[in-house]
C-alpha cells in the first residue's frame, strides 16, 4: 500500500492514500519500563495493573536487555511512575507518535510503493498536485479577495468578494481532488482561510475529512539562532505544504520531502515542517523501533562525570587553518563527502561503544544506508538532476546527524561521541594537509572537512589522501579564488568567492547570501559577478575592471529610480524589545501597528526610511526609503567584489597567482 498520510482517532491509526483512506488499525498508548530498584515499587506496580493492562517484558537497549513491564498507558502516566520512584524508573517509548510506531513496527513507511527499496531516491507513485496563491500579506487581517490556482499546466484565477473567492477555491479543490496543494505561507493563511470559510456557511475541502491536526506556534533556538514556527493546520488525508516557511521544501523541494517521509516514517505533512536535525532523529527513532530496540524518553546517558585531566583532554571542535586575503589564481578545494557521519560509520561510533567498541554501534549501523545513499545521490545527480532535491535533503540530514550525537535530548545522543568525532577530524585535516605538502602543494586554507591547494597534480593528491585517509573525496576547480579579509586584516574563514572550471562563480558568505540582503543590492553583486566571470585568470580580471566598475555605478545612479519592493529586507529578529533606537525596532513598532502579534525569530519584511531615527515601514506600508542607508549596503557589497578588480586597494597589497 502506498502511503500518503497517517492520522490519530482516539486508540486507532488512519492511514491515508493518493484519493482516500486504505486502512484503520488499532494502536493504543503504550510505553515501557524498569524499575532497578523493583520490590521498592511492587506497591505501585500492582496499583497499575489494576487500572491498566500491564505484562513483564524484556526490554531491548542499545546497551543490552533489561527486565521491565509494558503498560497500555499514555504521558500522564509515565509522569506519574518518573515522580513516584524519585526519577530512578527508566522509561522508553514513551512519547512517540502511535503513527509512526505503527508503521515502523510493520515495516510500512510513507511514500513508497510495494517492492521498492525504502532508502532508493525515486518517487514510485504519480500524485496530483495543485498551486495555490492567495494575494495579499497574510499578516493583514483583509478580506480573502483574490486567489490563483494552478493544476494540471491549467492557471485559474478568482477573484471577488471574499465569500465568491472561496467558494470558487473550495469548489475546484473538491471537484479535482489534489493529494498535494503547494501554498506558500498556508501555515499563516489557513488560520484566516478556515475562519472566513466558517463565517460564509462554506464547507472548506482542504482537509478530506474537514478535520485538521495543529502544530502550535513557537520560538526557538537553533544553533545559535532564534527561529519561529508559526502555528500549522494539518489537513487529514491530503498533503499541504507550505512553500514560502518550510525549510526542507526550499532546500530539498517536493521530491526530497517524499523521501524524507519515506526514511522517517513521519507523514509529509510534518516532514515539510521538520527541521533537518528532527528529520534525522525521527529517522534514528524508527529505525530503533523496527530493530526493536526501545527509544529512551528521558536520558541519562547524555554525559558522564568526567575528571579535571579528561575534560582537559577532549576535543573541543572542528580544525580551521585561516587563509591569507588575497586573489588567487588556480585553485582546488578538496573536500570529504560527508567527512562526520563517514566517521560514525568507519570508526564504530555509538553511545554504546564509547565503553564496549567491540559491540556494533546503533548509530554506525543506522547511518551506513543513509550514507551509502548520499555518496549514491551525488554521483546520480551529475546526469540526473531529478535526485537533486533529494541528495539535498540527505545532505541536510547528514550534516545535523553529528550535532545531535551532543544534543542532551537527542534519542541517541552522547557527548563523548560528539567530542570522538571532532577528534578523528582533526586528525583527518591535519593528515591531509601533511599528504599535500608531502607532495609539494602548498595548502591555502582549511575549515573542518576541506582544504584549498595549489599545485599539480591534482588527482595524485586525491588518490593519495582516499588511500591514507579512507575516506571519499571530490575536487573542484577555481580558476581564481579570492579570499576575503576580517576587521582586523586577517582572513576570513567562510567569506569567499571564485570562479570555477566551468565557468559559474561559486561564492560564500557575501552580502547577496545572506537572507537579510535586499534584492537591488544582490542584483548588483550578481551583475557584477557577472562580468567577472568571464575573466579565466587573475590578470584577465584586472582587465575587467572597467566594465565591472560601469555596472556598479548603473546600479548606484538608478537606486533613487527602482522599485521599492526591490529594497526590502528580510530578517529574522532574536528580540521584540530593543534599547536603542534602530531599523529593527522600527519594524516591529509597525507590525504591532497593524496588529500583528510580533514573536522572537520571526521574519519581518521593511524597507528603511529613516535609519538614523529607526524608522522603518511594513512591506503593506513602505513608500519611502533612506537613499543613503541604502548607498551604504551597496558600497558594502562593492568592497567586497573591489579585492578581484582592485587588489590593492582592499588586501593591503597582497596579490597571489
Amino acid at each position: 500500500m502506498w502511503i500518503l498520510d497517517s492520522s490519530l482517532r482516539k486508540d486507532e491509526v488512519v492511514l491515508w492514500g493518493p484519493g482516500g483512506a486504505i486502512e484503520r488499525v488499532r494502536a493504543p498508548s503504550s510505553f515501557l519500563f524498569n524499575l532497578p530498584d523493583l520490590p521498592s515499587h511492587w506497591e505501585m506496580v500492582d496499583g497499575l495493573t489494576e487500572t491498566f493492562p500491564v505484562s513483564e517484558v524484556t526490554i531491548q537497549t542499545i546497551y543490552g536487555p533489561l527486565k521491565g513491564f509494558q503498560i497500555n498507558a499514555g504521558v500522564s502516566v509515565a509522569e506519574m511512575i518518573a515522580v513516584q520512584t524519585q526519577y530512578s524508573a527508566r522509561l522508553f517509548n514513551v512519547d512517540l507518535r502511535r503513527d509512526l510506531r505503527y508503521l515502523a513496527e510493520h515495516r510500512h513507511s510513507p511514500c513508497r510503493g510495494r517492492g521498492i527499496d525504502r532508502f532508493s531516491a525515486t518517487v514510485d507513485q504519480d500524485l496530483v498536485t495543485m498551486e495555490i496563491a492567495i494575494k495579499g500579506d497574510p499578516l493583514q487581517k483583509r478580506a480573502i479577495t483574490d486567489c490563483t490556482v494552478i493544476c494540471d499546466h491549467q492557471r485559474s484565477r478568482f477573484s471577488g468578494d471574499e465569500q465568491t473567492v472561496l467558494a470558487d477555491l473550495f469548489g475546484l479543490i473538491e471537484a479535482v481532488d489534489p493529494d498535494l496543494l503547494l501554498f506558500p505561507n498556508a501555515d499563516i493563511w489557513m488560520e484566516r482561510v478556515i475562519a472566513a470559510a466558517g463565517r460564509h456557511g462554506i464547507r472548506q475541502t482542504i482537509s478530506r475529512t474537514e478535520r485538521f491536526a495543529t502544530l502550535d506556534s513557537r520560538s526557538y533556538w537553533s544553533y545559535g539562532r532564534m527561529y519561529h514556527r508559526p502555528k500549522a493546520m494539518l489537513p487529514e488525508g491530503r498533503v499541504l505544504i507550505d512553500t514560502a516557511q518550510s525549510f526542507i521544501y526550499k532546500e530539498a523541494g517536493l521530491e526530497g520531502i517524499l523521501i524524507a517521509a519515506r526514511l522517517t516514517g513521519l507523514p509529509p505533512n510534518r516532514t515539510a515542517r521538520c527541521t533537518p536535525g528532527t528529520l534525522i532523529s525521527t529517522y534514528e527513532v524508527y529505525e530503533a523501533l523496527t530493530r526493536g530496540i526501545a527509544v529512551p524518553w528521558q536520558k541519562t546517558d547524555a554525559d558522564r562525570v568526567k575528571s579535571m585531566g579528561s575534560l582537559r583532554a577532549v576535543d573541543r571542535g572542528g580544525m580551521m587553518f585561516q587563509p591569507e586575503p588575497g586573489v588567487y589564481g588556480r585553485t582546488y578545494q578538496i573536500d570529504f563527502t560527508s567527512l562526520y557521519p563517514a566517521i560514525i560509520v568507519k570508526h564504530n561510533l555509538s553511545p554504546e561503544t564509547v565503553e564496549h567498541p567491540e559491540l556494533q554501534g546503533f548509530l554506525a549501523t543506522v547511518l551506513d544506508p543513509l550514507l551509502s545513499m548520499r555518496i549514491a545521490t551525488k554521483e546520480q545527480k551529475r546526469c540526473d538532476p531529478t535526485v537533486t532535491g533529494v541528495d539535498a535533503m540527505l545532505k541536510w540530514m547528514l550534516v545535523t546527524c553529528f550535532g545531535y550525537t551532543g544534543y542532551r535530548n537527542a534519542k541517541f545522543g552522547r557527548v563523548d561521541v560528539h567530542e570522538r568525532i571532532t577528534g578523528i577530524s582533526r586528525e583527518v585535516l591535519i593528515e591531509t594537509k601533511a599528504i599535500a605538502e608531502q607532495l609539494g602543494f602548498t595548502v591555502l586554507h582549511g575549515i573542518v572537512d576541506c582544504l584549498w591547494v595549489q599545485g599539480e597534480p591534482i588527482r595524485a593528491l586525491k588518490l593519495a589522501v582516499e588511500e591514507e585517509t579512507g575516506f571519499r573525496t571530490e575536487v573542484e576547480t577555481y580558476d581564481w579564488l579570492v579570499f576575503l579579509q576580517q576587521k582586523d586584516g586577517s582572513g576570513a574563514y567562510n567569506r569567499y568567492y571564485g570562479r570555477l572550471d566551468d565557468g559559474s562563480v561559486k561564492v560564500r558568505g557575501i552580502m547577496m547570501r545572506r537572507g537579510d540582503c535586499p534584492r537591488y543590492v544582490a542584483q548588483m553583486q550578481q551583475a557584477v559577478l557577472g562580468v567577472m566571470k568571464k575573466a579565466r585568470s587573475v590578470l584577465d580580471l584586472q582587465a575587467l575592471t572597467g566594465e565591472a566598475e560601469g555596472v556598479y555605478e548603473q546600479y548606484r545612479s538608478g537606486l533613487a529610480h527602482t522599485k521599492i519592493a526591490d529594497l526590502l529586507i528580510s530578517r529574522r529578529i532574536s528580540t521584540v524589545t530593543y534599547s536603542r533606537r534602530c531599523p529593527e525596532a522600527g519594524a516591529v513598532a509597525g507590525y504591532r501597528r497593524a496588529g500583528v502579534q510580533v514573536a522572537p525569530g520571526m521574519t519581518l519584511q521593511y524597507v528603511v526610511r529613516d535609519a538614523k531615527k529607526g524608522l522603518a515601514d511594513p512591506v503593506w506600508e513602505a513608500r519611502e526609503m533612506d537613499h543613503a542607508y541604502y548607498i551604504s549596503l551597496l558600497e558594502k557589497a562593492w568592497s567586497e567584489l573591489l579585492p578581484a578588480i582592485k587588489p590593492e586597494q582592499k588586501i593591503q597589497g597582497i596579490l597571489l597567482l
